[in-house]
């Protein structure tokens, strides 16, 4: 699914207006109307409060349209014009006189107001500031804003929570409010999925408002949403007579001691996933114990606690590199030495990346499209500090296109960029904030580019897999004791649950006759 910038959802507006042969106004009264579906298929009438403050531009529009609508049902409703313009939008002015029309009087707040009261079991609709802000509210609108959270009530959002940006990070964190619900026109926005502006929405939704699909489809965007659907085609079947050399051989290196179980986690997840045959390289101490806990791989050895030097003579499809690997003088000096003489595809993790950032000479002996997965404090090693998530992807993108690689930037949403594009994950939760997740992903695309996956599709795939074997696996364990080998466990089921069809939706119980 595609994410558009704010640039992108304008022009479809203006494509779709023309092309469809309607005014501005009929538009907005499709949002309204599809705001309306969802609040009333949900409440049925429910006798509670709905207090709408709206904008006074098509944001707010979009809120007075809906309020005429909430009336129109027999909801309890209280409108409320936040007046923090002179400038007021077209299609505002339209829905407020039709407002007007059916007898419904706003309430105009202004700095000089009295908040109007609020119960905890109300409800809140926030239809304050669209997608066009550019600069920081009033400070009798943050005042406002800072009331409604007070009040406990529930607050929905109409396409985004009033005072975010969409391309920058808000400069006063109460100055935006903090959505328990958002319902996003048309697509999702990019600042859902970011550390620092995820957090001004609890949960989101897509309502369509019918923008024009040719638009839609052919536009390119910068960012992709990753779901089962986007996935789903990536999959390659196994063919009937194909046997474990069909499947690719991937070798991980790495380990110290004390740190051999990173390598059976990847090498672990590398079997989990589907890779023909997995060599793990480990140092000498790692032996035994890597032979017990995993009899289906092949164990090369080097060096007593630590790998100084990387030698082998097998031909590995893929090299998954760097966990538990450490950065002692004489294995960054093994690493980088291996660098210069590989030609097989990379999967670079943990102290891999710690080395390249020490060694940044050594970035560019990487082969094309290898994949690179740091987390936050990782990456930062290799890309510099930033000022806030925008930069962060922005840096990520020029780094990616420097070097030829491929970037997966771990998180709540994992997000892969490639060149100037990126994919944001939609799987995974809390519970695989642990210890030895990273393994398992790095286990989990190696196999995926031994099996014959494109390094960018390996990588996409690779990360939704691991994060929705998470979320099978969290259903048994709960957040606190979800734990790397559990994810593992999860990886047949995440396959298994691709092709899984949607259960068909319940009857609905027949309404009693108003």
């Amino acid at each position: 699914m595609k994410i558009f910038s704010a640039e992108q959802i304008y022009a479809a507006d203006k494509f779709t207006i023309e092309k469809q042969e309607i005014t501005s106004d009929e538009l907005m009264e499709r949002s309204a109307v599809q705001i309306f579906n969802w609040i009333h298929s949900r409440m049925q009438g429910a006798p509670v409060k709905i207090h709408l403050f709206c904008g006074i531009g098509n944001n707010g529009g979009d809120g007075i349209a809906l309020a005429r609508h909430l009336q129109e049902h027999g909801y309890n409703i209280g409108v409320y014009v936040v007046n923090y313009s002179k400038t007021r939008s077209k299609d505002f002015l339209i829905n407020l006189d039709r407002l007007k029309d059916r007898k419904i009087w706003p309430e105009f707040l202004d700095s000089e107001c009295m908040l109007p009261a609020i119960g905890r079991d109300d409800i809140i609709v926030d239809a304050i500031f669209g997608i066009g802000l550019n600069r920081k509210p009033a400070s009798w609108v943050v005042k406002l804003m800072d009331h409604l959270h007070k009040t406990e009530a529930f607050i929905l959002s109409v396409d985004i929570p009033s005072g975010l940006y969409t391309d920058k990070l808000p400069e006063d964190a109460n100055a935006v409010v903090k959505a328990n619900f958002v319902l996003s026109f048309q697509a999702p926005k990019l600042v859902f999925f970011l550390p620092e502006t995820g957090i001004y929405s609890n949960q989101w939704e897509i309502l369509d408002i019918g923008l024009d699909p040719e638009f839609l489809t052919k536009t390119e965007t910068e960012y992709e949403l990753i779901g089962k659907h986007e996935v789903l085609p990536f999959y390659i079947p196994r063919e009937k007579f194909s046997h474990k050399g069909s499947h690719g051989h991937s070798l991980i290196i790495g380990g110290s001691k004390g740190k051999i179980g990173a390598v059976q986690l990847a090498a672990r997840a590398c079997l989990n996933i589907g890779s023909g045959l997995v060599t793990a390289y480990i140092p000498d101490c790692g032996y035994v114990p890597m032979q017990t806990a995993l009899p289906e791989i092949i164990v090369i050895t080097e060096g007593d606690a630590i790998i100084s030097k990387i030698e082998y003579t097998i031909s590995p499809d893929v090299i998954g590199v760097g966990v538990g690997l450490g950065t002692d003088d004489v294995t960054v000096k093994a690493f980088t030495d291996f660098l210069k003489a590989n030609k097989s595809p990379l999967v670079v993790d943990a102290d891999g990346l710690n080395i390249l950032s020490l060694k940044k000479t050594a970035l560019k002996k990487l082969p094309p499209q290898t994949i690179l997965t740091p987390h936050p404090k990782e990456l930062e090693r290799l890309i510099g500090k930033w000022k806030d998530d925008f930069d962060k992807l922005e840096k990520t993108k020029v780094f990616s296109k420097k070097y030829d690689c491929i970037v997966v930037i771990k998180g709540a949403n994992t997000i892969t960029i490639y060149d100037d594009k990126a994919y944001v994950n939609t799987t995974g939760n809390p519970g695989m904030a642990s210890a030895g997740t990273g393994d398992v992903l790095t286990g989990v695309i190696t196999g995926l580019v031994a099996q014959g996956y494109e390094p960018l599709k390996a990588a996409i795939f690779g990360v939704y897999l691991h994060g929705r074997a998470g979320d099978i696996a969290v259903e048994q364990t709960g957040y606190q004791s979800l734990t790397a080998s559990k994810i593992i466990q999860g990886i047949g089921m995440a396959f298994i649950d691709l092709f899984k069809m949607p259960e068909p939706p319940k009857p609905q119980e027949e309404q009693p006759q108003q």
